[in-house]
């Protein structure tokens, strides 16, 4: 096979040799090799977060929440209208709220949803996360998430005592609490739900929040989650402007915003290490310049142009940030593959607790590698490894050949 003239001595100036620039290349590779890695695990496991986050989310709300500007009457006759709408899967009505929940000397302040089980089995997966007890809610029942079940120090058969914001209203009238009965226990393994909210019947919802019909809103399921927003939108059309129409995104833009800047900026700072191994392939060049500087004369003098000298350096930066690029790729999805195996090992052996229970909830890192984030990355090391050759390629080419045989 014959190969270009300047990368076939780029691959010659490259052949390990047992000299201070080769030691110089070498580190400079694994420079690139480290910051290719660790590009890959740490936007990998950011992704991972954000997905695991998404599905969090979707496992106690639909897709779609649809409210009113003030009850809704008639709620049957609208899921009815709604189910009728391309795309939408089933609906179901809720009535929220704060309450305060008392098991003896402990008090909570969570939201307490009422549900109609019958519909909610069409819009949450909250049945599927049940971890104690069952879904099968009556008037006086509810379930509790289990963070909020552990701090209270309740369990399924105990009763707890629900005060409505409504006892507060008037001072001349005084309204008991309620008594409800734990049935059920769920977890979703997101503080936010199995902390902030209670479910309960319907019926008791309109009770505790003074209701004697209607509801707050509808929640409703898509067929696909990722265009509910092109589902709102036939809504909006199909409804008219008397409800308030928002999808799962609009309602928990700031938590993706948040995920997503923090991915940039941790990509923008991790690129530095391929920056710094770029310097590091910047003065390899140079140096070889300098010690190769008569066999460039010679090359100038037997009428090689300019531009073949430069690219002799440019081969050799990015022949370096392939080698980089490989390595770190390979490494990077060895670390992601035994990520968890590493983690516990780690904490059993020095107790180190990399992601604390307590704090993220997860008994595992999630991670989710992207082969279009993969190729982003290996070309924008490859990009900065091959201008790293600009300045060594530029003094090469500068080179006056009569000078340069001469001082040789």
């Amino acid at each position: 096979m014959n190969l270009p003239f300047s990368l076939f001595l780029a691959l010659k100036y490259l052949k390990p040799k047992r000299t201070f620039v080769s030691v110089i290349t070498v580190i400079s590779i694994l420079g690139v090799t480290l910051g290719v890695a660790v590009l890959i695990i740490v936007l990998s496991v950011m992704s991972g977060f954000d997905h695991m986050w998404r599905e969090k989310i979707l496992s106690f709300n639909a897709h779609i929440t649809l409210s009113g500007y003030g009850p809704i009457d008639a709620p049957d006759e609208l899921i009815e209208r709604i189910e009728g709408v391309e795309g939408v899967q089933g609906a179901a009505p809720y009535v929220e709220g704060l309450v305060f929940l008392q098991h003896h000397d402990r008090i909570y302040t969570p939201l307490l949803r009422g549900i109609d089980p019958e519909y909610e089995l069409r819009v949450s997966r909250v049945p599927e996360h049940i971890v104690s007890g069952d879904f099968d809610i009556v008037y006086d029942e509810m379930i509790l998430g289990r963070d909020l079940a552990r701090q209270m120090g309740v369990r399924v058969g105990d009763r707890i005592l629900v005060y409505s914001p409504q006892s507060f209203i008037s001072p001349e009238e005084i309204r008991l609490p309620e008594e409800l009965k734990v049935v059920g226990i769920y977890e979703l393994g997101m503080w936010d739900f199995d902390m902030g909210y209670t479910l309960t019947s319907l019926g008791m919802g309109r009770e505790l929040y003074g209701m004697e019909e209607g509801v707050h809103g509808v929640q409703i399921m898509t067929d696909d989650p990722y265009r509910a927003g092109l589902v709102a939108e036939r809504l909006k059309i199909e409804l008219g402007p008397d409800y308030d129409i928002r999808t799962w995104m609009e309602l928990n833009r700031q938590l993706f915003a948040a995920l997503r800047v923090e991915r940039n900026m941790m990509f923008f700072l991790l690129i530095f290490i391929t920056i710094v191994a770029a310097f590091g392939i910047t003065n390899t060049l140079i140096t070889m310049t300098v010690q190769k500087t008569r066999e460039i004369g010679l090359l100038k003098a037997l009428g090689f142009p300019s531009g073949s000298i430069m690219r002799i350096f440019f081969w050799q930066g990015w022949i370096e940030g392939v080698i980089g690029a490989v390595l770190g790729i390979g490494m990077g999805l060895t670390i992601l593959r035994y990520r968890n195996d590493l983690m516990h090992w780690l904490s059993d052996r020095f107790g180190w607790e990399l992601f604390p229970k307590e704090l993220y909830h997860l008994a595992e890192i999630p991670a989710r590698t992207s082969a279009v984030e993969v190729l982003f990355i290996v070309v924008v090391v490859l990009v900065i490894c091959t201008l790293a050759g600009i300045v060594p390629a530029y003094r090469a080419a500068s080179l006056d050949p009569a000078k340069a045989l001469r001082n040789e």
